[in-house]
């Protein structure tokens, strides 16, 4: 019953300190190219090595978030 305990603690853990390395960010643009490239660049300036876009709205303009990786 101890290792179970352990096992669970040590899980949820794990997960806390996974999540706290995810950060999002977001940024316009009048395009899709150029929105992308000012996420590419928060990225660098922030170190993380890569970023996945989680989404993009287009209307008048681009809104696009994304999820940085370390």
């Amino acid at each position: 019953m101890t290792s179970i305990k352990t096992i669970i603690a040590v899980s949820a853990l794990s997960l806390i300190s996974f999540g706290s390395f995810a950060q999002s960010i977001s940024a316009t643009g009048s395009t899709l190219d150029t929105a992308e490239a000012r996420i590419a660049a928060k990225a660098k300036a922030v170190g993380a090595k890569s970023y996945t876009i989680t989404s993009a709205h287009v209307g008048n303009r681009v809104y696009m978030t994304a999820e940085l990786s370390k």
